[in-house]
């Protein structure tokens, strides 16, 4: 079950120094296989892309993700880029590009368009309650996708115990994905 820690300025901050500590202390306890830097508020995206990038490198994260630029990705040498649900258009470009490419779903029927426009991965929400995001997909609805598609699904959204974790995998998905499970 492979793990993608995203990062979000309510818990990690929009300062180098923030970011640094939170990283650090994270990165003292587990490694996650993929590491998304995502701040959606930031006046300087690229300074802070650049130093996640930077921090994941010296804790040998093997998978660095930047969200939505995928230019930016592609020119500060991140491995991938996570495209928004509004981002089809982009996979092409980006994979163009040599970046492992995931995009957000929501439905079926993103997930299935993701697979035919050549995405890498995908991560599949919400599974469980989480703040803001809507009703949950549940387990079953989880195994459903699963079974429709051949490229990587990360399941997301709510994603908090070790529980939660084994539910997800036992549904066939390719990994987890969280905000909340690395900080808490």
């Amino acid at each position: 079950m492979k793990s993608y820690l995203i990062t979000d300025p309510s818990y990690y901050g929009s300062s180098i120094d923030t970011l640094e500590f939170s990283l650090v202390s994270i990165f003292a306890q587990t490694c996650p296989d993929f590491a998304l830097f995502r701040d959606k508020q930031t006046y300087d995206y690229p300074s802070l892309a650049r130093e996640f990038i930077k921090m994941c490198r010296c804790y040998n994260v093997p998978n660095v993700v930047l969200h939505g630029d995928y230019l930016l990705a592609h020119t500060l040498k991140a491995d991938g880029i996570h495209l928004t649900s509004t981002q089809f258009d982009a996979i092409s470009e980006a994979k163009t590009l040599g970046l492992y490419v995931i995009i957000s779903t929501h439905t079926h029927e993103e997930a299935l368009r993701a697979q035919e426009l050549g995405a890498d991965a995908i991560t599949y929400s919400p599974i469980f309650h989480s703040p803001n995001k809507g009703e949950p997909k549940g387990l079953e609805d989880l195994k459903e996708i699963v079974d429709k598609i051949r490229i990587p699904i990360f399941a997301l959204g709510g994603i908090m115990t070790q529980e939660q974790i084994h539910a997800v995998e036992e549904c066939g998905a390719y990994g987890f994905a969280s905000i909340r499970y690395f900080i808490d």
